[in-house]
């Protein structure tokens, strides 16, 4: 894994090429990361889908803390950032778009997953953008399912209701900036519950 000093470089760098792309100036903090995942059952995980990798901050708490036999593909839009993740992390899936999410996971024979984490800007993204890669998420999770995503504001909270029963927000304020975390259940026939 790079170092930290590399991290942000390469952060930097790239938000200043494509600031709608990545969204942030900073690699997320360890506290982040924590909080991120503080929900997961690892031991019950056979398999997750991380969205927006960037440097692998998440890509390598997850290849760290995640069953040898749990299936973990990892999605990074930017070709170089991908290719870093894919020399550090071999034996994980890499995939260049969240918006067809579903149909890799179908090539790859995986009908469904247990676990999507997200790190992608949505705030940023066009409505129709947003709009298909939350379908191809929710198509993507297993009955259940978690979907946890950060974000620097509470823009997502209406849109996320729309799409997962159980919605529960969270704040990390000792990442740069403070983000706001969405731990989010897949919805089910029946009646929303709103946190």
């Amino acid at each position: 894994m790079m170092s930290l000093a590399k991290q942000r470089f390469t952060f930097l760098n790239k938000f200043i090429e494509s600031p709608a792309q990545v969204g942030s100036i900073t690699p997320s903090s360890k506290f982040l990361v924590n909080k991120m995942f503080e929900n997961v059952s690892w031991d019950k995980l056979d398999t997750i889908v991380e969205l927006g990798a960037g440097t692998g901050v998440f890509t390598n708490h997850i290849f760290e803390r995640k069953k040898v036999s749990t299936k973990a593909v990892i999605i990074e839009k930017d070709t170089q950032m991908r290719l870093n993740l894919e020399k550090s992390y071999p034996s994980l899936i890499f995939g260049p778009d969240a918006e067809r999410l579903d149909l890799l996971l179908h090539k790859l024979n995986i009908p469904q997953v247990d676990c999507i984490v997200s790190g992608l800007p949505f705030a940023n993204f066009p409505l129709e953008l947003r709009k298909n890669i939350m379908e191809a998420i929710t198509k993507s999770l297993k009955p259940d399912g978690l979907f946890i995503a950060f974000q620097y504001s509470l823009q997502m909270k209406s849109m996320l209701k729309q799409y997962f029963h159980h919605v529960e927000i969270g704040l990390e304020v000792r990442n740069l900036p403070p983000a706001f975390v969405y731990t989010c259940k897949k919805k089910k026939e029946g009646r929303l519950e709103w946190i």
